[in-house]
């Protein structure tokens, strides 16, 4: 098996490479092996998907220490890299949150992502810049002292609690956050919720680190998507639905027959 410095090595090449680097949100070690077993370079949680899979939520719903340990299992199920939906931190303040980053990587993970955001939203919308920016760098100094490297795809939600035909008006905010992050120490940043291909590009050609954007139904095709600049496309929580969908199908079914 890879060591964890290693997998980190392969999980930072694959953001690097002519093509996206396209992860298959999981929820557990079940679903982790499944798409391993289909191919997959690389893995990464979705925290509504395994909030779920654990019957309670999103939004930090699920306890920081059962995060850790399904996060182990995941892990030590698969040897492929994987990273970790860390939601906004599990921690208000930054020696808190430099200290769950630390078991983060503890539990193997090779990344996470992290919110700019507050846990659970809560109507607040994100972080005021600069406090989401110190943030990272709290972050990003936890994550050298343990794994130096270790891959921290910073978040926005300005798109995602927006609504679409408002997000051309959003955009300079989301570059702007995307050049502060990078100079926090982000290593590939993520909007998820920002569908329209033209600005996806504005985004990407103004970017200095990767992008990251979501796959779902409206989304443009992954051709598409790596024409206009994009780096990692997340299917986030649609596979989760999916697999319930199906599930859903099957238990009406049997109590309908």
């Amino acid at each position: 098996m890879p060591s964890q410095a290693e997998k980190l090595a392969q999980f930072a090449k694959l953001h690097a490479g002519d093509t996206p680097l396209v992860l298959v949100n999981i929820w557990d070690a079940g679903s982790a092996r499944t798409v391993a077993a289909a191919g997959a370079a690389a893995l990464a949680t979705g925290s509504a998907s395994v909030g779920g899979a654990l019957g309670l939520g999103d939004g930090e719903a699920v306890p920081l220490d059962l995060v850790l340990d399904h996060a182990a299992r995941i892990i030590g199920a698969v040897d492929l890299p994987v990273s970790i939906d860390f939601e906004a931190g599990y921690a208000a303040r930054e020696d808190g949150l430099g200290a769950n980053i630390a078991r983060v990587i503890g539990a193997g993970a090779v990344g996470i992502n992290l919110e700019d955001g507050y846990p659970g939203g809560g109507g607040q919308g994100a972080r005021p810049l600069e406090e989401a920016a110190s943030r990272l760098r709290a972050a990003r100094a936890a994550a050298d002292a343990a794994l130096p490297g270790f891959w921290i795809n910073a978040r926005t939600d300005l798109c995602l609690n927006a609504k679409p035909e408002t997000h051309d008006a959003l955009i300079a905010d989301v570059i702007a956050r995307g050049a502060a992050f990078a100079a926090a120490g982000a290593s590939s940043f993520f909007v998820p919720g920002l569908r329209d291909l033209s600005l996806i590009r504005q985004v990407c050609e103004a970017s200095p680190l990767p992008v990251n954007v979501m796959a779902g139904p409206e989304a443009a095709s992954f051709g598409a998507l790596a024409q206009a600049g994009v780096r990692r496309i997340s299917y986030g929580p649609f596979p989760w639905r999916a697999a319930m969908a199906t599930l859903t199908s099957f238990a009406t079914r049997a109590v309908n027959y």
